[in-house]
C-alpha cells in the first residue's frame, strides 16, 4: 500500500513485465492522459471488434461493423426499436435485414406488452402525451386499410417482405392480391411467413397462378393471420386440404370462399370449413375434381342460415348436391350452377321441390344438360321471390318449359335466354305474355330457333312494366316480330338491337311510334338496313330523352347527324362508327350549342378529314373520349394538333 501511494508517474506500476499477460488485450486499454491508463477486466467474449487497435505507442482507429452479430442479436435489437419507421429504415439496409425485420411478429416487438407498460410511467414523464401518441399507432396498424396487389415479375419474396415491413406503419395491410410469379424468384413459403408475421390485419388474399405456392405458405397466413375473412384460391396445384384445414381452425371469420382450378383440393378441406367457419357467406367453386357431393352437402347442410352466394361450376357432383341445396338453402340468394354434366332433370325437380330456395333472387344455370321443361316449372314453383333468371346453352329447353316457367315465377324482374335454340317466337311471345306485372328486362342473345314469323297476336294487355329490350345476334328476328313487340311493349326506355340484318324501317318505325315513355338508350349497331329515317323520326320522337345512341354500321348519313344536333339536347354518348359520316355533318354537332356530348365515336369514318378539325376542337370542350381508329382522312399532323389540343380528352386514334 505504501508502494501505492509513493507512486509517481516515472515508475512503472508493474516493473519487469507488462500488466497483462496477453499482449493483444492492449485494447482493453481506454487513454485518459499521456501517463495513465486504465484498465477494465473483460466480462465475456467480444463479439464486436474494438474500435481501436494500439499498436507501439499509436492507436490506429478501425471501422466498427454490426455485421458481425449474429442473428438472433440482430433480431433482438429490431424488436426492441422504438417504432415502426425505424425498423422500416433498418429493413432497407439490405435484403438480409429486411428479412430479419419482416419476421418479427407484431407480439413480438418489445414496446407492445411488456416494456411499453413497465415503461409507462417514464414515458409519460418524457414526454407529454407520447404514450398516448404510442397507442394510435399500435391502433393504426391493426386496422387494415392498404391494400397491395403483386403481379408477374414484380410478385417476388422481397416484395412481399417489403410489404409487410412498410405497410405497418401505414394502416396495415388489409388486402393482397398475387397474380403470377416471377419465373427466376417467384413466391414461396418465405414471403408469405413474412405477411403472416407482419400483417396479422390481413382480411383479404387472393393467390392466383402460383405453381410454387404449398401447404406450407398458406398454413404460415392461416397461423398469423386471424383475421381472413376472403381466400381466393385460382390454379394454386401444390395447395390441398390440408391448408383448408388450417385455415378452418385458425380463421373463424372467414366469410367468402373461392376455389378454381386447384386439383388437389377435396371434400375434406370443404367440410372442415363447413364445421369451423359459421360465418361463411360466399362459396365458388369451379373444375375441382376432387369436390364431390359430400363436400358440398356439408358446407350447405352446416351453413344453412349464413351461406347466401353458392356458385358451382365443372364439378363432379351429381343431383344429390342439388337436393341438399334445394333443402338447405334457405339463407341462399344468388345461385349458379354452370357444366355441372353428371345433373339430370332429377335434380332440378327436387332442388325446386325442396321448398328451401325461399329467398333466391338471382339463378343462373349455363351448360346443363338436367334443364328440361319438367325441372324449369318445378325451379319457378320452389322459388316464390326469384328476381332475375338467366339460362344459357339449355339444349333441351323449349317453349313448353318457358312458358310454363313464366306462369310460375310471379315475382320475376330480369329473364336471359343466351343459346337456348329450342326456343322459337311461340315461347318468347308466349313467356312475355304470362309473366307477371314485374317483369322490366328480357334478353335474347344466339338463339338460332326465332323465326320472323307473323303471329297474328289477339289483342291482349300490354307489357307495361318492361323497360328494356335486348335482342342480340338472332338472326331471324325481323321486322314482324318488332312491330309486335312494340305492341306489346309500350314503356320500353332501353332498346338494343344488335347484328339483326333482318331489321328494316319498315319494322323499326312501329316501335319508335308505340314507346309511349320517351327512349334513354338505343343501341343499332350492326342493324345494317336502318337508315336515316329512323334516326330523324327517333330524334323528333324521343330527342328529349335520348341520352345513348350507337349507330355502328348502320346505313347513315350527314342527314341523321343534323337531326340529333337539332333535338337530341341530353344526348352525352354518339357512336357513328363505319358510317357516311363527313366533314359536314360533325360540323353540324357543333352549331348547336346546346348539345353536350362527352363520349364520340367515329371509328372507321373515312370521309372525316382534316377539315373536321375545327368542329372537334369545339366539341371537345365537353368531350371525355374520342374515337378516331381507322380514319384514314384525318392526317397524323391533324391529329398531334388534335390531341395537344384537347388535353382532358382521352383520344383513340
Amino acid at each position: 500500500m505504501s508502494k501505492l501511494f509513493a507512486f509517481s508517474g516515472n515508475d512503472d506500476f508493474c516493473p519487469g513485465r507488462s500488466i497483462y499477460p496477453n499482449p493483444k488485450e492492449s485494447s482493453l486499454f481506454l487513454s485518459l492522459g499521456r501517463h495513465v491508463d486504465v484498465y477494465f477486466p473483460p466480462s465475456k467474449r467480444s463479439r464486436i471488434s474494438a474500435p481501436y487497435v494500439f499498436s507501439g505507442e499509436r492507436f490506429e482507429q478501425k471501422k466498427p461493423s454490426i455485421e458481425v452479430l449474429p442473428d438472433e442479436c440482430l433480431f433482438e435489437i429490431f424488436r426492441r426499436l422504438p417504432g415502426g419507421q425505424e425498423r422500416s429504415s433498418c429493413a432497407c439496409v439490405s435484403k438480409h435485414w429486411l428479412t430479419l425485420v419482416s419476421n418479427i411478429r407484431s407480439d413480438e416487438i418489445s414496446g407492445n406488452k411488456t416494456t411499453q407498460a413497465l415503461n409507462l410511467k417514464d414515458e409519460s414523464t418524457d414526454m407529454k402525451g407520447g404514450v398516448a401518441f404510442d397507442v394510435e399507432d399500435q391502433d393504426i396498424e391493426d386496422n387494415g386499410y392498404l391494400s397491395r396487389s403483386l403481379e408477374g415479375k414484380k410478385a417476388t419474396d422481397v416484395r412481399l417482405a417489403a410489404i409487410a415491413v412498410g405497410t405497418a406503419t401505414r394502416g396495415g395491410l388489409g388486402k393482397l392480391f398475387i397474380r403470377g410469379s416471377n419465373s427466376s424468384r417467384g413466391v414461396t413459403t418465405i414471403g408469405l411467413r413474412a405477411i403472416s408475421r407482419g400483417c396479422p390485419s390481413l382480411r383479404v388474399l387472393s393467390l392466383w397462378n402460383l405453381s410454387c405456392i404449398g401447404d406450407e405458405g398458406l398454413c404460415e397466413i392461416a397461423d398469423g393471420c386471424h383475421q381472413l375473412e376472403k381466400l381466393d384460391l385460382c390454379h394454386c396445384p401444390a395447395i390441398t386440404d390440408k391448408s383448408l384445414l388450417s385455415v378452418a381452425k385458425s380463421c373463424p371469420n372467414l366469410t367468402d370462399l373461392t376455389v378454381e382450378s386447384c386439383a388437389n383440393i377435396g371434400n375434406e378441406g370443404l367440410q372442415a370449413l363447413a364445421h369451423c367457419c359459421p360465418n361463411l357467406k360466399s362459396v365458388s367453386i369451379k373444375d375441382c375434381p376432387l369436390v364431390g357431393d359430400q363436400g358440398i352437402a356439408s358446407l350447405m347442410s352446416s351453413a344453412s342460415y349464413s351461406l347466401t352466394k353458392v356458385k358451382l361450376q365443372s364439378l363432379n357432383i351429381t343431383d344429390v348436391s342439388l337436393a341438399v341445396i334445394g333443402h338447405y338453402g334457405k339463407a341462399v340468394t344468388d345461385l349458379s350452377l354452370t357444366s355441372l354434366p353428371n345433373v339430370s332433370e332429377k335434380g332440378f325437380w327436387i332442388m325446386g321441390n325442396g321448398r328451401g330456395l325461399q329467398k333466391l333472387k338471382s339463378f343462373t344455370v349455363a351448360s346443363c344438360r338436367g334443364v328440361t321443361d319438367l325441372g324449369l316449372e318445378a325451379v319457378g314453383k320452389g322459388c316464390p321471390n326469384l328476381k332475375q333468371f338467366c339460362l344459357r346453352k339449355c339444349a333441351f329447353l323449349s317453349d313448353n318449359g318457358l312458358v310454363s316457367f313464366a306462369k310460375a315465377a310471379g315475382s320475376l324482374e330480369s329473364l336471359q335466354l343466351e343459346e337456348c335454340h329450342r326456343i322459337t317466337q311461340f315461347g318468347f311471345f308466349g313467356s312475355l305474355l304470362n309473366y307477371g306485372k314485374k317483369l322490366k328486362v328480357i334478353s335474347l342473345v344466339n338463339c338460332l330457333g326465332i323465326k320472323d314469323l307473323n303471329l297474328g297476336l289477339p289483342y291482349v294487355s300490354p307489357c307495361e312494366s318492361l323497360r328494356s329490350l335486348s335482342i342480340r345476334n338472332c338472326p331471324g328476328f325481323g321486322d314482324a316480330s318488332l312491330a309486335a313487340l312494340g305492341k306489346l311493349c309500350p314503356r320500353l326506355q332501353n332498346v338494343e338491337l344488335s347484328g339483326l340484318h333482318g331489321i328494316t324501317d319498315a319494322g323499326f318505325l312501329p316501335l319508335l311510334e308505340s314507346c309511349e315513355a320517351g327512349l334513354i338508350k338505343v343501341n343499332l349497331s350492326g342493324c345494317v338496313n336502318l337508315s336515316d329515317k329512323v334516326v330523324c323520326m327517333m330524334a323528333d320522337l324521343h330527342g328529349w330523352t335520348l341520352e345513348m345512341l350507337n349507330l355502328d354500321g348502320c346505313k347513315i348519313s350527314d342527314v341523321s347527324l343534323v337531326a340529333i344536333a337539332e333535338n337530341c339536347l341530353l344526348l352525352s354518348d354518339l357512336d357513328v362508327s363505319k358510317c357516311a359520316v363527313t366533314d359536314y355533318g360533325i360540323a353540324a354537332l357543333t352549331h348547336s350549342n346546346q348539345i353536350n356530348l362527352q363520349i364520340l365515336s367515329m371509328s372507321g369514318c373515312s370521309m372525316v378529314s382534316d377539315k373536321s378539325l375545327p368542329s372537334l376542337g369545339k366539341l371537345g370542350q365537353t368531350l371525355l373520349g374520342l374515337n378516331l381508329q381507322q380514319c384514314k382522312a384525318i392526317s397524323s399532323d391533324a391529329l398531334d394538333l388534335l390531341v395537344e389540343q384537347l388535353w382532358r380528352c382521352d383520344i383513340l386514334f
